[in-house]
């Protein structure tokens, strides 16, 4: 897909709204003889998914789900509000499904679980992934951070279950690097909420990280310095040491990319 949804402080779209011209049609319609083939319709379907999602989240970060409206969301795609509710019937569901992709997006980075057999590499993986997920999602993790400071009205459920067992399986991991003496005796899941916040804090808080760095966003340079640091210092709070290649690489497993 070439196009892609710029958020900005302001509701108002900037991007190229190169697919506002397919309008929705039912399922059960037929096609006409001029109309795409059917694998046009599908990328045409999935281009548009992606235009609408980016600009949920765009939406959904700035004014919340209370307050977004599937009008300013359909909007911000470049498209008719009818195709929004084509592809997604109501807002709850258009935000679930925000919350479900950069959640899965998560769950992709935290794979080096279960990639890495030793903890120097899986927790240079996920914070490593972690930190360019927050650089290329900052307004997925700002959805999600609204919502956990609302109590998590809409995915209340979610929290009880997908979550609960994610992270519950992942202090497991750790505790029995933590029994085999490959890590420090640290409770797994406070290094957890260590890594989230940091690494998230780079999504949430990047308006004051700009402010910070003379109005500018960190260059490629200055991100790859915060992450090797991040890396470091956790590495180093729980016992392993760093200065080797493997405690430092970005991606010493075989766990794949994270979606961007």
């Amino acid at each position: 897909m070439s196009t892609n949804i710029i958020c900005h402080s302001s509701s108002a779209g900037s991007s190229d709204g190169g697919s506002s011209g397919n309008s929705a049609r039912t399922p059960n319609q037929a096609p006409k003889p001029n109309e795409p083939s059917k694998r046009g319709r599908a990328k045409t379907r999935r281009d548009n998914e992606q235009l609408i999602l980016q600009a949920a989240e765009c939406i959904f970060a700035e004014h919340g789900f209370k307050g977004a409206t599937t009008s300013q969301i359909a909007k911000k795609a470049k498209l008719p509000k009818a195709n929004l509710h084509y592809y997604f019937p109501t807002k709850e569901a258009l935000y679930r499904k925000v919350i479900d992709r950069i959640f899965n997006i998560w769950l992709e980075a935290a794979s080096a679980f279960d990639d890495c057999e030793e903890p120097a590499d899986a927790f240079t993986c996920y914070i490593s992934k972690k930190m360019d997920i927050s650089r290329n999602h900052p307004m997925g993790s700002k959805v999600w951070a609204n919502e956990i400071l609302h109590k998590a009205p809409v995915i209340h459920d979610y929290m009880q279950t997908t979550l609960r067992d994610w992270t519950d399986n992942r202090v497991k991991i750790i505790q029995g690097w933590i029994d085999d003496g490959k890590m420090a005796p640290v409770n797994p899941k406070f290094l957890l909420y260590m890594i989230w916040a940091t690494t998230q804090h780079y999504a949430d808080f990047n308006y004051q990280i700009n402010t910070l760095n003379n109005g500018a966003p960190l260059t490629d340079e200055q991100f790859e310095e915060a992450k090797a640091q991040a890396i470091k210092i956790i590495l180093t709070g729980i016992g392993i040491p760093v200065g080797t290649d493997r405690s430092t690489d970005a991606t010493p497993c075989k766990s794949g990319e994270v979606p961007l």
